[in-house]
């Protein structure tokens, strides 16, 4: 398994529209074969910093989801959303419980 953890700071006036389009892009993302999960988190203390948890069954995958259309349509939708670029870390599962 293959695991990115996203992390996104969203302009407050943003937070709907943002959530609106990660959503899609979430349910979307769901149909693709190589993913497993995609879990869209928002921080209760900072409600303007989420983590999208994404976990895929090969490297491959991830890399293939990157050229869907509908992440190329929600990273174009929410670039002015940002008040930073997103960043992300990129993890191999050693054990699932």
């Amino acid at each position: 398994m293959y695991i990115v953890h996203v992390s996104i700071l969203v302009k407050e006036e943003y937070l709907s529209s943002f959530k609106a389009a990660t959503i899609e892009n979430a349910s979307n993302s769901l149909k693709e074969s190589g993913v497993i999960r995609f879990d869209v988190l928002q921080d209760s203390d900072v409600p303007c910093q989420f983590v999208l948890v994404e976990m895929y069954h090969t490297q491959a995958d991830q890399l293939k989801h990157r050229e869907t259309e509908h992440f190329k349509n929600w990273r174009a939708a929410i670039t002015n959303m940002l008040v930073q670029p997103y960043s992300f870390k990129k993890y191999n599962n050693v054990f699932t419980g």
